[in-house]
């Protein structure tokens, strides 16, 4: 079982104003009960997307927590290749989430079906086959993403 963040969820996790970042690290805790292997997946654009922030507003602090997150070796990425853009085109096109988040979503679906898809946005339960957990307002499993 593979755990694939979507950047609001790591967001909520790692800088989220409570009581966001209580519910992801319950709901994190709670998929770890149930999957003591899970792994840790991410996509480049999550990278991407959780740095923005703290380089557009100068926290140094919080942008090392993400780097030495990203840094470390046990993580799973997608990597945004051909075959996932093709997928988050079907997925935009068809399911009328924007760009980012087809791209999300396409490089979820990569991971095959043991996949928890951990988002704030319901937007994506319309995606046929992935595997969304509503995070930020509700529960999340605590797999220890920081180190």
């Amino acid at each position: 079982m593979i755990a694939f963040f979507d950047a609001s969820a790591l967001i909520y996790s790692i800088e989220g104003a409570e009581p966001f970042a209580t519910h992801v690290r319950s709901a994190l805790a709670n998929i770890a009960k149930k999957h003591p292997n899970i792994a840790t997946g991410l996509s480049r654009l999550t990278c991407l997307e959780c740095r923005v922030g703290p380089m557009k507003s100068n926290n140094g602090a919080i942008l090392k927590v993400y780097d030495d997150f990203f840094a470390r070796a046990d993580l799973v990425w997608v990597e945004l290749n051909e075959t996932v853009i093709e997928l988050a085109t079907h997925i935009r096109v068809h399911h009328g989430l924007k760009t980012p988040d087809a791209l999300q979503a396409a490089s979820c679906l990569q991971l095959g079906r043991d996949h928890i898809f951990l988002t704030g946005d319901a937007a994506f339960k319309r995606v046929a086959g992935l595997s969304v957990k509503l995070v930020g307002g509700g529960t999340l499993l605590p797999i220890d993403i920081c180190p």
